[in-house]
């Protein structure tokens, strides 16, 4: 197996492409070999987006979450792929509020980068900053994704979360921004139709996973007498100790509440 210093002696090697080793196939460009081959044997786009970001949370350890976001041609904001419903909830954020690195990273004619290594004194974004904060997280990069033909331009961006300030640096910026162009690429190459099809697919996942943390939510406020939001941070902190996606952890919960109780704070 590789060891910890190869894995890092390849990624210094791979970012700076200097050095007498940088064509050797050391364990991150094995990684993206397997990626690319993954990528062609998808057979839909949100396959190929949430194998991407499978490959982010094997490729940039320090990334808890990750999720993308599109525009599209009403100016829309939406999120087709995500590795957890905090992420999601993080993205809607940020929708909403208009602020923060994947709206900046996402819409036309921004940075390719937007990184923010420690969220709880980021000054840029005063209203996301700190309620993504308050959900635990303590650094984010988002990188844009490549715009262009042959269905003109298609605006977006891959984010990754990790709850450790100063978490994400910037050889897994590097890391991220090529992986964001095997991203752009399947997203360049897929027409309108399928992009609306994949933002109603996900919508309908995300209107069930909203359903299923809303009955979870119902049991603990029942049980223990808080309101809602107090309840879904119990269900989001046990999701992170527990390392469970939160709708599972809700589902197994509305499921099996008769036999199962979370955590007190």
């Amino acid at each position: 197996m590789d060891t910890e210093q190869d894995w890092q002696r390849d990624k210094d090697v791979f970012v700076a492409n200097d050095g007498p080793d940088r064509l050797a196939p050391g364990p991150l460009a094995r990684q993206f070999a397997q990626l690319t081959s993954s990528l062609l044997a998808a057979p839909t786009l949100e396959d190929v987006l949430q194998r991407v970001l499978d490959a982010t949370t094997v490729m940039v350890p320090a990334a808890d979450l990750a999720s993308f976001t599109l525009l599209d041609a009403d100016g829309h904001f939406h999120t087709p792929a995500e590795t957890d419903e905090v992420a999601t909830e993080l993205d809607r954020l940020q929708y909403r509020f208009r602020e923060g690195p994947c709206v900046e990273a996402a819409t036309p004619g921004g940075p390719a980068v937007a990184i923010a290594p420690e969220l709880a004194t980021e000054p840029r974004w005063p209203r996301w900053a700190p309620a993504a904060a308050e959900l635990g997280m303590g650094s984010v990069v988002s990188t844009a994704l490549i715009s262009g033909p042959p269905t003109g331009e298609s605006s977006g961006a891959l984010n990754v979360y990790s709850r450790s300030r100063h978490g994400l640096d910037a050889a897994d910026r590097d890391v991220l921004l090529l992986l964001a162009t095997h991203a752009s690429l399947a997203v360049a190459t897929t027409d309108a139709v399928t992009r609306a099809e994949l933002q109603a697919a996900h919508l309908r996942k995300a209107i069930d996973s909203r359903d299923v943390i809303g009955q979870a939510k119902g049991i603990i406020m029942a049980r223990r007498g808080v309101d809602a939001e107090t309840a879904f941070d119990v269900l989001r902190r046990t999701s992170q100790s527990l390392n469970v996606k939160l709708a599972e952890l809700a589902r197994t919960l509305a499921g099996r509440h008769t036999e199962i109780d979370l955590p007190a704070r």
